[in-house]
């Protein structure tokens, strides 16, 4: 525990180091460092660290083990196999980041889904640190579907662990108080401007696809006006602090403010 604490610990200094120089000299929103949520969200982050992404690893190993037993007889693993390492690779992202879209967009329309989805929403204030503000359960659901294709394809992650970090990376940036011109990159990899607009205050404003853009421009669910939103958050009554965040996706329906 000891060993995982101190490497939380160098991560988040890393993280300081990058984020906040960069969301002070590229200000989107005015806001402080130490905004409402950030001790919550802090929490979130050693959470994450310490506990649930450990448990989220066994969890989908568990629910995904008899997929992979069913997958391994399929042809289409073979076909897979034979084509080259950067082909599969894009395949294994895309299949992914369409898997997470219709996932997203699921997590917006249906109850249950949203209950603990929600958690991440509840942030009025998103900067690098919110993106770690995750209901494990929502965590959980997000990462099988992401794995699902290398999961049925057969695909070992090891080789491309360097993408993975890239993209695990991006994901906080997206989340990051700045606005920066990306040009034609902002519709590929996703941009904070767009996926601030996904954190609208309004359950279905739009860009599911987080890392992803095209994605939702392909399927029409791309939102990009100018601007800044003016109200960021949920419109239900929830919790405001670490544990209460944890358990209210269990408590009875909220009533909208």
């Amino acid at each position: 525990m000891i060993d995982a604490l101190i490497l939380a610990a160098i991560s988040l200094a890393w993280l300081v180091m990058m984020f906040v120089p960069l969301e002070r000299a590229f200000q989107a929103r005015p806001q402080r460092v130490l905004r409402h949520g950030f001790a919550t969200d802090l929490l979130f982050f050693f959470g994450q660290y310490l506990l649930f992404a450990t448990a989220a690893v066994f969890v989908i190993d568990w629910l995904v083990h008899p997929l992979d037993s069913w997958a391994v007889t399929l042809p289409l693993r073979t076909w897979f196999s034979e084509l080259p390492l950067l082909a599969q690779v894009v395949g294994i992202v895309v299949c992914g980041d369409f898997f997470a879209y219709w996932g997203h967009r699921l997590q917006h329309r249906v109850d249950l889904l949203w209950r603990f989805h929600a958690v991440h929403h509840t942030t009025t204030e998103v900067d690098w640190l919110a993106a770690h503000r995750e209901h494990p359960i929502d965590g959980v659901y997000t990462q099988t579907l992401v794995n699902l294709p290398a999961i049925v394809l057969g695909f070992s992650l090891a080789p491309v662990f360097g993408v993975i970090a890239f993209r695990a990376l991006w994901a906080i940036f997206i989340h990051s108080n700045v606005r920066v011109p990306l040009g034609p990159l902002r519709y590929v990899f996703g941009a904070p401007d767009l996926h601030r607009w996904h954190h609208a205050k309004h359950r279905d404003v739009g860009n599911y696809a987080n890392l992803a853009p095209w994605i939702d421009i392909l399927f029409g669910t791309f939102h990009d006006p100018p601007g800044e939103p003016a109200e960021l958050g949920v419109e239900e009554m929830m919790a405001d602090d670490y544990l209460g965040l944890l358990a209210d996706p269990f408590r009875p329906r909220h009533h909208i403010r």
